[in-house]
């Protein structure tokens, strides 16, 4: 999927645990480890919004878009 999710960078930035971070967001931990080992196929804005404000970040520190073909320089 061309979206990463870096929710582990954050949380060793922030010195988190998972648990203390699905608490203080109001999930499970199965629903954050399937949010941060990027198999979800969707999150919520609001889940978004509350990542951001336990984590002190934006959205793109917790997401961001990888391109899965390589580009041509010469195609440019």
């Amino acid at each position: 999927m061309p979206i990463a999710v870096d929710i582990d960078v954050m949380l060793a930035k922030r010195k988190m645990s998972v648990g203390e971070l699905a608490e203080r967001v109001g999930i499970t931990p199965a629903n954050l480890a399937v949010l941060k080992n990027g198999r979800a196929k969707a999150v919520r804005f609001s889940t978004l919004a509350a990542l951001c404000e336990v984590l002190e970040c934006q959205p793109g520190d917790l997401l961001r878009w990888e391109t899965d073909r390589a580009v041509d320089p010469t195609v440019l």
